[in-house]
């Protein structure tokens, strides 16, 4: 005998579906006070709340790419999840010298030449400022949360974070121009539910970029460039 499905039980199964896959959670970031027009690179992540997202999807580390092309880091933003790990490999025609000693992960990978490549292994969360101790214009950031929903802000200032499960979580954002307490006073709980969310808009108060004149990994002002030192050229 065979077994019909009514409508409405579809469109109850197709609910439950839904619910159990996450909506999507959407709003803009606006920024003011700052020096110039350009947008600013940010960030937007949702942490669940402990013991408030049933059955909510586990962080899972992933491996990612930061290169090193034109003296210059592409991306020049990466969001990873914590325990990712991340690889620098030199494109260029000459030696590089990445590190980071700021309150994310500190590194200093040494000097290395084109055609080669070092790993980090991201394990705690935070923000790493990136740069070269050869050229001071490379600079990038690497973005590491405890959670595997986030976003990058568009260009537009907009931003959607998809398939979040229903429950309370806390609102995270980074942006590159502003001072950790301004990002710290934008941090709040919301409750997402069952339909697609928007959390609003997120006014962010600019400040000097740590990217900013930016010392060597000694502390130390950079040392102009000369042809004739063996580190800024490769050898034959």
């Amino acid at each position: 005998m065979k077994q019909y499905v009514t409508l409405p039980a579809l469109l109850c199964a197709l609910a439950v579906h839904c619910v159990a896959q996450g909506v999507p959670v959407t709003g803009n970031v606006t920024t003011f006070g700052g020096a110039t027009t350009a947008r600013s690179a940010s960030v937007v992540w949702l942490t669940p709340m402990p013991q408030s997202v049933g059955d909510s999807v586990p962080v899972q580390p992933i491996h990612s790419v930061l290169r090193q092309k034109n003296k210059s880091f592409e991306p020049h933003l990466l969001v990873v999840t914590k325990g990712s790990t991340v690889d620098f490999p030199n494109l260029d025609p000459w030696f590089h010298n990445v590190f980071s000693l700021f309150d994310g992960k500190k590194f200093d990978l040494g000097l290395y030449e084109a055609g080669t490549s070092r790993t980090v292994h991201f394990d705690r969360e935070g923000v790493s400022y990136i740069f070269c101790n050869i050229h001071p214009e490379m600079s990038a950031v690497v973005v590491v949360v405890s959670s595997p929903y986030y976003t990058v802000v568009n260009k537009s200032g907009e931003f959607s974070i998809a398939s979040v499960p229903p429950g309370r979580y806390a609102l995270h954002v980074w942006s590159e121009n502003a001072l950790p307490a301004t990002l710290a006073g934008l941090s709040r709980q919301v409750e997402i539910g069952d339909t697609p969310q928007s959390v609003g808009t997120l006014r962010i108060r600019e400040s000097e970029s740590a990217m900013t004149q930016h010392k060597n990994k000694y502390g130390r002002e950079y040392e102009p460039t000369s042809p004739t030192n063996p580190v800024y050229t490769q050898p034959q």
